[in-house]
């Protein structure tokens, strides 16, 4: 069977990302460009010995130092929207495959649902999970065994039900606070969608 492909949109992260990009000469000094320069001519040779002096000899924060010495080595390819993009595929073809193939029928199936929900809502994957967003992030897709897709929800303090499991992340002050364990396409029924489309509207 034909694996279906579905439009992704662009992860919120990417936009924090070309954000700092262009405040990167007024926070540190240097633009993307003139800090490549420097490492090159000054730092050390790998992308850990230059996070570390990147923050210990010219004292920048944790995250320019991680975020600029990973840029030196060529990380950082799918933090333009484009290459985003490009990349979500392959993470989903990842995700979806080897011992894990077999839960494919399942993501599509929540893909299809989620979509269904409304025009606003956008899929945006990461390397291990793919995250459902409306303004934030609403549900989860997340083949967490080789059997088992555990489909997340952001419901703050919903009281959980049988099949509706409390994750404890609302207390974490973790978006994803409820999921439900889906080892079939048969088992996307009525309320699995009722709980999406709740996680929907609380985001509002």
């Amino acid at each position: 069977m034909a694996k279906k492909i579905f439009r992704f949109g662009v992860h919120p992260a990417v936009a924090m990302v070309q954000k700092c990009i262009a405040e990167l000469k007024e926070k540190t000094g240097r633009s993307l460009e003139e800090w490549q320069a420097f490492i090159k001519k000054n730092g050390p040779a790998t992308e850990e010995a230059r996070r570390a002096w990147l923050k210990g000899d010219l004292g920048l924060g944790t995250n320019y130092a991680g975020w600029i010495a990973a840029r030196s080595v060529g990380k950082g390819e799918d933090e333009t929207p484009e290459g985003y993009l490009k990349a979500a595929g392959q993470y989903v073809e990842t995700m979806f495959s080897g011992k894990k193939e077999g839960l494919r029928p399942i993501y599509e199936a929540l893909m299809e649902l989620s979509y269904s929900i409304a025009k606003d809502v956008k899929a945006c994957p990461c390397t291990t999970m793919v995250p459902i967003y409306r303004n934030h992030v609403i549900a989860q897709i997340k083949p967490t065994t080789n059997t088992r897709v555990d489909f997340g929800f952001a419901l703050k303090d919903t009281k959980a039900t049988r099949r509706l499991i409390d994750t404890g992340g609302f207390e974490k002050k973790d978006r994803i606070s409820h999921r439900i364990g889906i080892t079939s396409v048969k088992e996307i029924d009525a309320e699995v969608k009722k709980w999406l489309k709740k996680a929907y509207d609380m985001d509002g």
